[in-house]
């Protein structure tokens, strides 16, 4: 079936852009070696599929022309892609394109074209040697036509390179290079980056006569800094694999943010596993905005060990219980609180303030995106920081009356700003992740810096989202395409007249955040009718437009006042109860992998994003 990394119901004028790689005749049904291979017959059945369902081919002139405001894309546009520079390119889709008149864009890891004879590049399930890519003139011969524009893949990006002290493999043009104990540098990345782009860009116009204006990121990898290194060399059109597609054309002149996300990339629908027409068809009417999110909120702290070893078997023993859990995401802690009090004391990845715990994000949450295939989310603090002495001001740290408070600094501090937003940005740098969640340390009490916002609690909690926004803005420099999610405690939800105790309101959060995680733990607030408190929390998100649509309701599986586990039974009468009225995005925390608690059957039941949540044989 096919991954869908882009999802449409196709309005007007919105672009679809479909990602190829080999079309072959030989491709099986499914479970071909090559999982992103696609058969001959079925690619031309879907290039038949979409001009009889209305579906517009355009070039990439008329996407630039559309992102400039100079004219609107047709109804249903649809860009057809095609990565890597394999031959079949030329021998299968080039035919293919003449025989219906649609143009395309094709992007060639340049350092394969002309690959000398004898030597092999590693692709995938095979080895690929000279014969198996197309050459320059081939590519001449299909830019000559008039149908296909050629863009860069990039000279010699398209490989993993070790990103971490524990030897992972990650996208060459977002690693920044771990070697002989340290890492590459800032500008050394940089440089690296801009030295292969300039080579591709060459290499395109020495044989072609014409310099390409479209970059295509191996792997969807990239990040801001990259971008501008593309778009100053000419290739001010770029594409990655993620998210949906942005509209291209809706008169943006000069815009460079759709909903608030950038417009540096478009998306595109990767095709894999050789999906027929009705695959096609299922998945560019399905509707990704009805689907569900299953979330487990992880403590790194659980899988840190001062032995190194040990770590490792903590690793294992998380990726496999989330492996087999099935969620859809996973919020994963990125700083180090041992001491339990909510604010970081340290970090899990290199960074130029705090303490450094170990340097495990990273490895980490690469595990888990690729061993466990979910989504991760970096699980930071907002206000909740203790540096060491002399980063901030001694009268910076927030002075509250409970002592049960979370530790935090004043964020209208310009050296408290400095030191988060860093925090923000090291991380981004120096990990692969798909996501900020926002610690529940971002309240402020009544009587907490009553100056501020003038004592209007709307206008504190605007303040305290602002400057969430700015973290996001800093993280986005490396991670361009974040998804945001920010905690909420259930007592504004319950009783808005209580925003003046937390500084934080439902609405507020629906219109800053792409998802709220409300914390839904009843006995964490003393209820004395769980059920009842929970239908209550329901029926107060339902009441606000796109209530249930963007809000996660994050259980319990711990009773704090007692220590002891949420039985299973309840846990999953809960999830039970929250999806038989409406709900559609559920999490929990903690989660005791070591421990197994929730225990995994149970665990398996509440949270499996899968639609028949049972072990894998």
């Amino acid at each position: 079936m096919l991954a869908l990394l882009l999802a449409l119901a196709c309005p007007a004028h919105a672009l679809v852009v479909l990602a190829y790689h080999d079309i072959r005749d030989d491709v099986a049904a499914k479970g071909d070696p090559d999982a992103y291979a696609v058969s001959a017959a079925n690619f031309t059945a879907q290039l038949d599929w979409l001009r009889g369902n209305g579906y517009t081919p355009v070039s990439v002139q008329q996407v630039l022309d559309a992102r400039a405001g100079k004219a609107k894309l047709p109804e249903r546009a649809v860009l057809l892609t095609f990565d890597d520079g394999l031959r079949s390119v030329y021998t299968r889709v080039f035919p293919l394109l003449r025989a219906y008149g649609y143009p395309a864009l094709v992007a060639p890891v340049t350092g394969w074209v002309g690959l000398p004879q004898g030597q092999e590049i590693n692709y995938g399930p095979h080895e690929v040697s000279h014969d198996g890519f197309v050459t320059w003139e081939e590519l001449k011969e299909m830019q000559d036509s008039g149908l296909v524009e050629i863009g860069s893949h990039s000279d010699n990006l398209h490989r993993g390179l070790p990103g971490n002290p524990q030897g992972n493999q990650t996208p060459a043009a977002v690693t920044r290079v771990y070697a002989n104990g340290q890492y590459e540098t800032e500008g050394a990345y940089l440089g690296r980056v801009r030295a292969d782009l300039q080579a591709s860009r060459d290499a395109i116009a020495t044989h072609l006569g014409k310099a390409p204006r479209v970059m295509v990121w191996p792997y969807a990898a990239y990040n801001s800094e990259t971008n501008g290194i593309a778009s100053q060399l000419g290739m001010t059109l770029s594409f990655d694999l993620e998210g949906r597609s942005d509209n291209a054309d809706l008169a943006l002149q000069g815009q460079q943010q759709l909903d608030g996300r950038p417009l540096g990339s478009l998306g595109r629908l990767l095709l894999f596993n050789n999906p027929d027409v009705t695959d096609l068809a299922r998945e560019l009417r399905r509707d990704l905005s009805l689907d569900g999110m299953r979330a487990m909120q992880i403590d790194l702290d659980y899988v840190y060990d001062p032995d190194p070893a040990q770590t490792e078997r903590n690793l294992d023993m998380l990726v496999q219980r989330v492996r087999d859990i099935g969620p859809s995401h996973v919020f994963l802690q990125a700083f180090a609180d041992p001491d339990g009090d909510g604010a970081a004391d340290a970090v899990y990845f290199p960074n130029r303030h705090m303490p450094m715990r170990a340097d495990l994000f990273n490895r980490v949450a690469w595990q888990l995106r690729t061993r466990a295939g979910v989504k991760v989310f970096a699980w930071l603090p907002v206000l909740g920081w203790k540096p060491p002495a002399g980063v901030v001001p001694d009268d910076a740290r927030i002075v509250g009356r409970d002592p049960k408070d979370v530790p935090r600094l004043d964020p209208r501090r310009p050296q408290v700003q400095q030191l988060v937003q860093d925090e923000y940005e090291d991380l981004a740098a120096n990990a692969h992740f798909d996501g900020l969640l926002f610690h529940d340390d971002a309240y402020l009490r009544d009587d907490e810096l009553p100056d501020l916002g003038h004592g209007d609690p709307a206008l504190r909690t605007k303040l305290l989202i602002d400057f969430t926004h700015r973290l996001t803005h800093a993280a986005q420099r490396w991670a361009p395409r974040l998804v945001t999610v920010r905690n909420l405690f259930a007592e504004p939800v319950l009783r808005p007249e209580s925003e003046a105790w937390f500084a934080q309101r439902l609405d507020a959060f629906l219109e800053a955040y792409d998802y709220t995680a409300l914390m839904a733990m009843p006995q964490m607030e003393n209820a004395r009718d769980p059920k009842a408190w929970m239908a209550q929390l329901v029926e107060s998100v339902k009441a606000h437009p796109s209530g249930l649509q963007k809000t996660l309701f994050e259980l319990q599986t711990v009773d704090w006042r007692n220590g002891k586990p949420i039985a299973g039974k309840a846990l999953q009468a809960q999830v039970r109860a929250l999806t038989a009225d409406g709900v559609r995005h559920i999490g929990y925390y903690p989660d005791d992998f070591l421990g197994n608690q929730p225990k995994l059957e149970d665990a398996r039941a509440a949270m499996s994003a899968r639609q028949f949540p049972y072990l894998e044989p």
